[in-house]
């Protein structure tokens, strides 16, 4: 896929150089810094040291006062909870914080995750029957039901009370509940892009401020926040990145047992990077939802017994590796019936259905093939009579927006600006494709979306090293203090102009292995670039090219080393 290399826009040269002074350090990355919005010492700083004390008041959130009386109420009449989150990481770590957090203040809990393919997303009828059954007069629901209208007023008239903890779009109307949730449109909460983890955390928080607790035993379980905000992909500013930041210490200084044999069996070590923890932990975490039961994962990230966890732990491992092999053959056959449509060239989206899909891994193959296909994307097959399925966006095109625009073809459907899920009948198909192609042309005015590379700075390969002496770079450890990175801070990307390779290898038919210099300097670093083996006649013997790329290290013989992670490669001017 050919990329628009995009630079980040100019700053002032001035404000560069003062900060570089400031904090000693180099001028590319004080303009890192500028750029994403610190221009002065003091927020600078306080990026590098994310304060815990900085967390925003959870009862600036609107109904939060609510909640935590109907919690106490519950406590005093030593009435039944039920959690009930959604089968994803973002629902299963949202149950097992609460409900981990919440058993020392009331011991009467149970916790529901529905079945991904019996029940569907959302608050299910099968839930709100178990938790009648179970004499459960209050249902807190976690990472979903911000539009379960209809089944909170059924569930009402059963004598079953709801306190929504939901980060998603809300509807024109709320339901009959006590609702948290950032984004309704009467909430003056200062932070809108919590996790659904993150909405249950603040109620917890306020519960532990009305009872007079002190906040360490909370923070104990922001391990579990970290994975969520890994996860779910949401912004990793403001009152997330202090979260993730200390969720982040909590998980590599104390890692709870779960966490510590899932690693095990994944090869990989402490400390973990947000980034390993959101390819290493999260997809197997998924897993379990999509092949056994996210109830799997509560399970194991709850328990303290030592046999019970390798056990569950073991499942869950395996569990992912089944996805890995179902989700590879559905991409193939997706990508093949795209290569078959005669019409696709000529679209703005991609649609692709099957009958016999495995509903669990849809979403993950939608964003497959968009690293094929650079478009909207929607995966679909068949569940329970419906047609259902996971759609995943790129650029400005909001999926939540379009596919509201479209409801008049759908079932349900509900999400973000980049991840939605839906379902709707087999005989609105046909329609359903056209309004969505349509009204993504539309938002487009007919302009195809380019694939693009953002840059943040063009440095030479004498900036990224002063000195050796068998140790990494300074600037690589400087580059460390960026972390968490994700959307709001992604990680830093640079480009190298007039690179030369010394050598080059193709690795396993796909990855592309680089020996970089430059001709102003003596450094020479060695280069990954997977999948992109097609870049390598870029790299031919005697030819300049440019290369965007972040830094990375690699370990080899005991030895860390220097590593450029490959994001693109185009010919030198």
């Amino acid at each position: 896929m050919e990329k628009k290399w995009v630079f980040q826009p100019s700053v002032e040269n001035e404000i560069v150089r003062e900060l570089a002074e400031k904090l000693n350090v180099e001028s590319f990355v004080a303009r890192l810094l500028v750029q994403r919005g610190l221009q002065s010492e003091a927020a600078a700083r306080a990026f590098f040291r994310p304060s815990i004390d900085d967390l925003h008041d959870p009862f600036l959130m609107k109904d939060m006062d609510r909640a935590v009386a109907r919690i106490n109420q519950a406590i005093k009449n030593n009435e039944g909870i039920l959690l009930f989150g959604d089968y994803d990481v973002d629902g299963t770590t949202a149950v097992a914080l609460m409900y981990e957090q919440l058993l020392p203040f009331h011991a009467h809990i149970q916790y529901y995750i529905p079945d991904r393919y019996k029940e569907g997303y959302g608050l299910s009828q099968q839930g709100i029957d178990f938790a009648f059954t179970e004499n459960c007069g209050l249902i807190i629901t976690l990472d979903c039901g911000i539009k379960s209208n209809t089944l909170v007023e059924e569930a009402k008239k059963r004598g079953i009370d709801f306190i929504i903890c939901d980060h998603h779009q809300p509807g024109t109307e709320l339901p009959d509940a006590i609702v948290l949730d950032p984004k309704r449109v009467d909430c003056l909460y200062p932070f809108k892009e919590l996790s659904g983890c993150g909405v249950g955390f603040k109620l917890m928080q306020a519960l532990f401020i009305d009872h007079g607790q002190r906040f360490e035993k909370l923070f104990e379980s922001l391990d579990l926040l970290a994975l969520s905000i890994g996860a779910d992909i949401v912004a990793v500013t403001g009152e997330n990145r202090i979260l993730c930041h200390y969720g982040l210490l909590q998980l590599n200084q104390h890692p709870r047992l779960a966490f510590q044999e899932l690693l095990t069996l994944a090869g990989k070590k402490l400390p973990l990077s947000l980034t390993d923890v959101v390819f290493v932990i999260a997809p197997r975490v998924n897993a379990a939802g999509r092949i056994r039961s996210g109830k799997t994962a509560v399970d194991w990230m709850l328990s303290s017994n030592e046999e019970e966890i390798k056990q569950l732990a073991q499942e869950i491992h395996d569990d992912n590796t089944l996805r890995r092999t179902i989700d590879q053959t559905m991409t193939e056959e997706a990508l093949q019936q795209i290569s078959a449509d005669e019409t696709h060239p000529l679209r703005f989206t991609n649609l692709v259905f099957q009958e016999d899909w495995h509903k669990g891994v849809v979403g993950i193959v939608a964003s497959r093939i968009m690293e094929t296909h650079y478009r909207p994307t929607i995966v679909l097959t068949l569940s329970n009579g419906l047609v259902t399925g996971s759609a995943r966006s790129v650029g400005a095109i909001n999926l939540y927006e379009v596919l509201e625009a479209c409801e008049g073809h759908l079932t349900q459907f509900g999400g973000h600006h980049y991840a939605a899920g839906l379902s709707l009948s087999m005989e609105n198909l046909d329609a359903f494709r056209e309004a969505f192609e349509n009204e993504v042309q539309n938002r487009l005015n007919g302009k195809a979306i380019e694939a693009v590379q953002h840059i943040d700075v063009e440095i030479d390969l004498n900036d990224i090293q002063t000195e050796w002496n068998g140790r990494l770079p300074r600037i690589k450890k400087i580059l460390d203090a960026f972390e968490p990175f994700g959307p709001g801070n992604m990680k830093p990307v640079f480009c190298t102009k007039e690179l030369y390779a010394t050598d080059a290898r193709i690795l396993k038919e796909k990855h592309l292995k680089l020996r970089v210099v430059q001709s102003n300097s003596t450094l020479a670093f060695d280069a990954i670039g997977f999948n992109l083996a097609e870049k390598d006649e870029y790299t031919l013997k005697g030819m300049p090219f440019d290369m965007a790329y972040t830094l990375e290290t690699n370990e080899f013989n005991g030895k860390t080393n220097l590593q450029f992670n490959i994001k693109d490669i185009r010919a030198s001017e």
